[in-house]
């Protein structure tokens, strides 16, 4: 039997917990690589972009040689000549027109081909391959918000080696740059999964559960000195019985709470303990199943 939330066939809404340490989670490039915030109310934001590149990232890494795992947005490939491959794929010409069957044998060829097309779907009437339109993906992954506001700082560094040799000729000895970090940020997303859509690109479970374990290991497989120490902390599964649902998504991520250890400290967060997080399984909507997979 399958673990419920490892089945295809029903819908699953799901938290994901992480928090930074002295790193920068998601640099904005319009503000100088700062750390992304609101501007209201202070709070760290990660952008979905920037999360479904980590799981693309550690999907291929999971899977290993299996063939069903490519990545279609990736670095180094353009996007072009992997949407014709599929026209090539599907016995269709380039230059001709194509009806909806013909199209759909294309698209089945990329959600096969590529594990992130398959997930998250993608735009691909581009170029010469406008026929194939857009496949909207299963799996849609939310913006992280961290849960307090979070304080970036702007740190001054020096490197003993100068870019221009003219530089050195005038006696110059050092220069100076700049790097930005969270002291610490615990934030929290949320992702849904749509069996329908699903059904549509050819998820199977062993595609579900390569998502879960990128989740968990993602950040391993990424480390950098500027993104410091991110730290997966949680990830909860609510599972209904089919796939429509039970329940709406926020009544169930909503079951997940963070709070203060000590809510009456005048002192920022510093570690994950100064959190307490619960999932409240108890009284759940008929059918519907929490897996706790990180907590």
């Amino acid at each position: 039997m399958t673990t419920p939330h490892l089945d295809p066939s029903v819908r699953h809404d799901m938290v994901f917990l992480f928090d930074v340490t002295d790193g920068n989670p998601n640099g904005d490039p319009d503000a100088g690589n700062r750390p992304r915030t609101d501007d209201e109310t202070g709070q760290g934001l990660v952008t979905d972009v920037a999360l479904k590149r980590k799981i693309r990232d550690t999907l291929a890494l999971a899977a290993g040689d299996d063939p069903r795992y490519g990545i279609f947005v990736q670095a180094g490939y353009a996007l072009n000549p992997r949407l014709e491959a599929s026209y090539k794929a599907a016995g269709l010409k380039l230059d001709g027109k194509i009806g909806k069957e013909d199209a759909d044998l294309a698209r089945a060829w990329l959600c096969d081909r590529y594990a992130d097309i398959r997930l998250f779907g993608g735009v691909l009437s581009v170029g010469k391959t406008r026929a194939l339109g857009q496949i909207r993906g299963p799996l849609q992954v939310g913006m992280a918000r961290s849960i307090d506001p979070v304080f970036p700082v702007d740190h001054a560094i020096t490197r003993v080696t100068q870019t221009r040799q003219e530089d050195i000729d005038k006696g110059e000895t050092t220069e100076m740059g700049s790097k930005w970090t969270v002291p610490y940020g615990l934030y929290c997303a949320e992702l849904y999964y749509s069996a329908t859509r699903a059904a549509q690109t050819g998820v199977d479970a062993k595609d579900l559960e390569l998502v879960y374990r990128s989740l968990e290991m993602m950040f391993d497989h990424d480390r950098t000195a500027t993104r410091g120490r991110l730290t997966p902390r949680g990830l909860y599964v609510f599972s209904h019985p089919d796939a429509f649902g039970a329940a709406p998504a926020h009544k169930l991520t909503e079951r997940v709470t963070i709070t203060r250890t000590n809510p009456t400290s005048d002192l920022p967060p510093r570690v994950f303990g100064d959190y307490v997080v619960s999932a409240q399984d108890d009284g759940l909507p008929t059918g519907v199943s929490l897996t706790k997979l990180v907590s």
